[in-house]
């Protein structure tokens, strides 16, 4: 099946590595006009040039920032993200704070910005990239885990309110993904559990997983790309669940 994006413009968040930029390398060759946005300019203009789409070097957790912001687009992927792995009372407010703006707020500003312009058009597609950790919790995580949960009500309540004007909202929650977000909290789940690091991915991570391996940014991609078409235009308010069968126990 191919999905034709031609004429649509897309923003992807945290679009410049890992899941954001499979994402709009996969927007991109369906045809759409794809802005990557992210925290680091030159990984963002690099990859721009490569799909011949734009950059947007942007601070998320600058919400004072965003607050007036108006964005004209018919595709809006929150993608951007952290982690950040410590029991609650070592977890530094501050970092709670902002990995709650981050990941909860930005999306709601940025769509609160895009949904005027989807309005006007009649057609609209938000896509949050949440985490099974959205509807699931672990130890160790709880700006993480209450920032994706908060997301899910967000893209549920953007689903309500845009259905009969031709917007869809959905998340797509992966399991452990093979990018950098997973590869850099390798060390603080080994400090945090008290095991070695070459055991993590084997006795944490994967534990609960019926597949024993880490989701490909390539296959989210491949889920993004098919709710941003046409053929899901029935699907909103709900969530698509890709953790390789975590979250069934």
């Amino acid at each position: 099946m191919t999905i034709d994006l031609s004429g649509r413009r897309a923003l992807v968040t945290g679009g410049a590595g890992g899941i954001g930029a499979a994402i709009a390398r996969a927007f991109a060759e369906a045809g759409a006009e794809v802005t990557v946005a992210d925290l680091h300019v030159e990984g963002a203009k690099a990859l721009a040039d490569e799909i011949g789409g734009r950059a947007w070097g942007v601070d998320l957790s600058d919400t004072a920032a965003l607050a007036d912001l108006e964005l004209d687009v018919d595709i809006l992927v929150n993608n951007a993200g952290i982690q950040h792995v410590s029991p609650i009372e070592d977890f530094a407010p501050e970092k709670f704070s902002f990995m709650l703006r981050l990941m909860l707020e930005a999306p709601f500003l940025l769509i609160r910005a895009a949904l005027p312009a989807m309005y006007e058009r009649g057609y609209g597609r938000v896509l949050n990239v949440s985490s099974v950790h959205g509807i699931r919790a672990s130890a160790y995580k709880s700006a993480y885990v209450a920032a994706k949960h908060g997301l899910e009500g967000l893209s549920k309540t953007t689903a309500l309110e845009g259905g009969a004007r031709g917007v869809t909202s959905v998340c797509i929650d992966p399991g452990y993904v093979r990018s950098p977000l997973v590869e850099k909290q390798l060390a603080d789940q080994a400090r945090s559990h008290g095991i070695p690091e070459s055991e993590v991915l084997e006795t944490v991570l994967l534990k609960d997983a019926a597949v024993k391996r880490l989701v490909e940014p390539a296959e989210v991609a491949s889920l993004a790309l098919w709710l941003a078409g046409p053929d899901a235009a029935m699907v909103t308010g709900t969530s698509y669940v890709m953790d390789g069968g975590w979250s069934a126990h």
